[in-house]
């Protein structure tokens, strides 16, 4: 049961709170992981997926049938600093496309059994311009988080957040920078594909952010000077799977950002979690460095929409079918040796 969220302080407490995994099944499915019909390590990473998974759902030899996504949009001011290759209006218009079921996103959500959920965060109101002040106001980003926190269904067994928002590796480069340090350069990439003149350009908004709001070290507070709605959004879905004891698969570099706010606000706060891929920004393979998350894939996507994520949730479902459909040698009748 989620708790309501009534100011950011309850945020933090909800998320301190949290229940971690669950030891016992954990050990069970170890125990029974050392027992199927198969050379000891032979499903490699696979084997600790399962654990993983099975401690989290506190079943020793769980299934997945209910996995969700959920892709969240948000317009951002900075973009008025031609940091982005497409103009603003291109959210509006993917908003629909995702609705109508046209996106890459919708075909591997489907690809993969999931449901799909899209949550618009007033596109008609673009955060201010991260150079000229903070990017949200407390409330703003309260009422961000609280659109994630809500849109989790408390049903769903796997969770997968994307995003959508033109403009927006801007900020997760500047929130980057601001949490793990450096200089822009270091965080900011071509995003959908700016020239050399763009790059310099976005790397210029990057630093002049940084360097007007980059003093904190508090993640929620970096996401709110930083940040965006889509990005505090998923933030909010992923702490409320964490309370739901729901593993999370992250995506691209954009979700790993808003993950890091979280892992800087509370130790361990990302434990529930696995990397679904590491994507083609240059800057995302850091930051799964800074979160010490090992990549499930690496396919040079660049897309967001959590279409990498997506993608994983059949490795992590194959992952969990092995471990809980396969036969023990004694089941089996299968000598171990």
């Amino acid at each position: 049961m989620l708790p309501d969220l009534t100011d950011l302080n309850s945020f933090r407490d909800a998320l301190s709170n949290a229940p971690g995994s669950d030891g016992d099944a954990r050990q069970g499915a170890a125990d029974r992981n050392g027992q199927l019909t198969k050379p000891p390590g032979a499903l490699g990473r696979l084997e600790d997926l399962a654990i993983w998974y099975a401690a989290w759902r506190g079943d020793a030899r769980p299934q997945i049938n209910a996995p969700q996504v959920i892709v969240f949009a948000g317009n951002h001011g900075v973009t008025a600093q031609g940091v982005s290759a497409f103009p603003p209006e291109v959210t509006v218009q993917m908003v629909m496309n995702f609705e109508h079921g046209g996106a890459a996103i919708n075909q591997l959500a489907k690809a993969a059994g999931a449901t799909m959920d899209v949550h618009a965060l007033e596109l008609d109101r673009p955060t201010v311009d991260f150079t000229t002040g903070p990017a949200m106001s407390k409330d703003e980003l309260l009422r961000a988080l609280q659109t994630g926190w809500n849109a989790v269904n408390p049903e769903a067994d796997l969770l997968v957040v994307g995003e959508m928002g033109i403009g927006n590796t801007t900020p997760a480069a500047a929130i980057a920078c601001a949490l793990f340090g450096g200089e822009a350069a270091d965080w900011t990439g071509r995003g959908t594909g700016v020239d050399d003149a763009g790059l310099a350009n976005k790397t210029r908004v990057v630093a002049e952010g940084v360097a007007l709001h980059g003093g904190s070290g508090d993640g929620l507070e970096v996401l709110r000077c930083l940040g965006g709605r889509e990005i505090a959004a998923m933030a909010g879905a992923i702490a409320a799977a964490r309370i739901l004891r729901i593993p999370v698969v992250l995506d691209g570099f954009i979700c790993s950002a808003a993950a890091a706010c979280l892992a800087r606000t509370v130790d361990g706060a990302l434990d529930h979690t696995v990397a679904g891929h590491q994507s083609a920004e240059g800057a995302h393979g850091a930051v799964l460095a800074q979160l010490g998350k090992e990549p499930l894939l690496s396919l040079g996507l660049r897309l967001g929409e959590g279409s990498g994520g997506a993608l994983a949730i059949n490795i992590v479902k194959s992952a969990v079918a092995c471990h809980s459909g396969m036969a023990t040698f004694a089941e089996a009748g299968v000598s171990d040796g």
